[in-house]
């Protein structure tokens, strides 16, 4: 199978010790599905780094005022660059202990947004570091509470139109490369009279996975997240695990409200996106350490029509 693998970029750590570490633990799963037979793409957030980077230049104008503050499409290509190097590394690295003879590569990609697109009215999505209430007031930009975790900067999170770069992406896949893209959801432009051009906000990467997969015709959208399955009446007496589901069943259980939005509910809506393309296309939620089993069926949330 030609499989887009999601991860998320709060699992791959938040400094760049913690990141070389869990980018080598996810190798090894990765190229465990890789043992299978299958063609992989890698996608992968980058909430926490993206933030950090901005973060970083905003404090260097502090101490230095020619440090100009940088935009946040630069930010996310800075993003891409390097978790796509720790990522490259590891799975090299992983790729030469089993003797598999396939060559990774990092491709810088740029998804495409609508400039009207509502959510730069209202920005939701969460980037950088946690802060208490107290201090998320001082910092002078929209703040969130974040699933009970604190409180982040917000930032516009527009649906992905086009990956500007499926096309070269297709063409390393069908040549044997394994290919990471789409980091942090890519690198949100603009297009106009003919011209592309970066926009401040930040991309969901479940969403843009699910656009990626669905134009170079993937076979299975893989979201790798916290957790085994997507569950309904979570916390609840009557908590449920979903093993199996239909494109209707997810939808009909996300309008009852049961997926929290910045959490559950992109990586469901993401996968109904995916597996609405056709019957052969399937999506799977699971976590990093069941993503081999959920592809034989052992584990994880398989959604198809």
């Amino acid at each position: 199978m030609k499989i887009v693998i999601a991860l998320g970029g709060n699992a791959l750590g938040s400094s760049v010790a913690e990141q070389k570490g869990n980018a080598t633990l996810t190798a090894k799963k990765i190229v465990e599905i890789i043992k299978q037979g299958h063609d992989v793409i890698i996608s992968h957030g980058n909430g926490p780094q993206v933030g950090l980077i901005n973060l970083a230049f905003s404090e260097g104008k502090k101490v230095n005022p020619k440090v100009e503050d940088m935009p946040f499409s630069e930010c996310g290509a800075m993003s891409q660059g390097y978790i796509g190097y720790h990522l490259q590394n590891a799975i090299s690295n992983e790729l030469a202990l089993n003797n598999i003879n396939k060559k990774v590569v990092t491709l810088i990609t740029q998804v495409e947004v609508a400039k009207d697109d509502p959510a730069f009215l209202d920005p939701t999505k969460p980037i950088g570091s946690f802060y208490s209430k107290e201090e998320a007031l001082k910092l002078g930009y929209p703040v969130k509470e974040d699933a009970g975790r604190g409180y982040r900067r917000v930032i516009a999170s527009p649906k992905p139109v086009k990956i500007i770069e499926s096309e070269q992406i297709a063409s390393l896949v069908n040549a044997g490369f394994i290919v990471i893209a789409c980091g942090g959801g890519g690198i949100p432009v603009i297009s106009s009279d003919g011209k592309l051009s970066g926009i401040d906000a930040v991309i969901d990467k479940d969403f843009a996975s699910s656009k990626l997969a669905d134009q170079i015709d993937a076979d299975c959208l893989l979201i790798l997240t916290a957790v085994d399955n997507a569950l309904i009446n979570f916390g609840m007496p009557n908590e449920q695990k979903l093993v199996k589901a239909t494109v209707d069943e997810m939808e009909k259980y996300n309008l009852e409200g049961h997926f929290k939005a910045g959490s559950m509910k992109p990586k469901v809506e993401a996968s109904i996106d995916f597996a609405k393309g056709g019957k052969s296309r399937i999506a799977i939620i699971t976590s990093i350490e069941k993503a081999s089993e959920a592809l034989q069926g052992l584990s994880g949330t398989t959604i198809r029509l």
